[in-house]
C-alpha cells in the first residue's frame, strides 16, 4: 500500500483512473476493445499492475486517442496514462520515465506514387492521423507541403485509407503492423519520422503520484513486465526502453 501522500495525488477517487486510448489494432499505447467488450492492450495491463500495487482498484477510462486523454489532463477525470512524448504535450501532463522506444512512419495505399519518409513532403498528397496525436503533429511538422486530413478514431483513419480518401496514414510502427492487412495492397515505409519514446504521464501538479509512478514503470522493465505486456498483444518487435532512460 502506497503511502496518504501518494493515493491522494494518484488515487484520490479511492480507484485508478487509468486512461487509455482505443484503436482497432495494439501497440505499445493503444488498446482494442474484444468483442465480449473488455479492453486490452499494454496499457491496460501497466495501469492494473500499478493500481495493485497501490492497493485500489484499476478503472479504465476509454478515450478515442492520445490528444483527447491530453486535453482532459486538467479535468481530474484520469489518474496516469500511458502517452507518445512530444513537446506540445508537455504543457498538458508531466512524464515519468520512457518504457517503450518509439519510431512513426506512414503506411501507404496501393496506388501511391511515393516511397519513401521524405517524399511525403509533397503538395497534394494526402496524409491521414489521429488529431492531436504526438505523431500526426510531427508528420505535420516534418511533411508541412503535404495536405493533413485529421480523424477523430483511429479506424476511421483506416477506412479512409482503404476507401481511397487519403494516400498515407502516420501513425507508429506498431500500430501500422496490425492496420496493414486491413488495407490490401499497403505497405509501410521504411524509416521513421519520429523517434521518441511512450512514457508514463500524470497531469501536471501531482509530483508525488509522478515519482510513484516513475518508480513502478523502472520495476515494470526490470521485472520483465512491459516486455511480457507488448508480447501478449503481439507487439513482438516493439522495444523496451532501456533502464532509467528519461522521456
Amino acid at each position: 500500500m502506497a503511502d496518504a501522500a501518494v493515493l491522494q495525488q494518484l488515487a484520490p477517487t479511492g480507484k485508478l483512473r487509468v486512461a487509455i486510448a482505443i484503436a482497432p489494432t495494439p501497440s505499445a499505447q493503444f488498446a482494442i476493445q474484444d468483442a465480449g467488450g473488455a479492453y486490452r492492450g499494454v496499457a491496460v495491463m501497466l495501469g492494473q499492475a500499478l493500481a495493485k500495487k497501490l492497493g485500489v482498484e484499476a478503472q479504465l477510462i476509454a478515450h478515442n486517442g492520445s490528444g483527447e486523454i491530453q486535453n482532459s489532463a486538467a479535468d481530474n477525470k484520469w489518474d496516469v496514462a500511458f502517452l507518445p512524448v512530444d513537446d506540445e504535450r508537455k504543457k498538458f501532463v508531466d512524464f515519468g520515465n520512457a518504457y517503450h522506444l518509439l519510431q512513426s512512419t506512414y503506411l501507404v495505399g496501393a496506388s501511391a506514387k511515393f516511397a519513401s519518409v521524405a517524399s511525403a513532403n509533397t503538395a497534394g498528397l494526402r496524409i491521414g492521423g489521429v488529431a492531436n496525436t504526438a505523431t500526426f503533429r510531427t508528420s505535420n511538422k516534418t511533411a508541412p507541403n503535404a495536405t493533413h486530413v485529421s480523424f477523430e478514431k483511429a479506424d476511421a483513419a483506416v477506412a479512409a485509407l482503404r476507401d481511397g480518401a487519403v494516400d498515407a496514414l502516420a501513425f507508429s510502427r506498431e500500430s501500422l503492423t496490425g492496420i496493414q492487412p486491413k488495407v490490401p495492397g499497403s505497405r509501410i515505409l521504411d524509416g521513421g519520422f519520429l523517434n521518441s519514446t511512450t512514457s508514463v504521464a500524470v497531469p501536471k501538479g501531482k509530483p508525488a503520484a509522478l515519482a510513484y509512478a516513475t518508480a513502478f514503470i523502472e520495476e515494470a522493465k526490470a521485472s520483465g513486465l512491459v516486455r511480457r505486456a507488448f508480447d501478449e498483444m503481439g507487439l513482438k518487435s516493439s522495444q523496451v526502453a532501456p533502464a532509467g532512460m528519461p522521456s
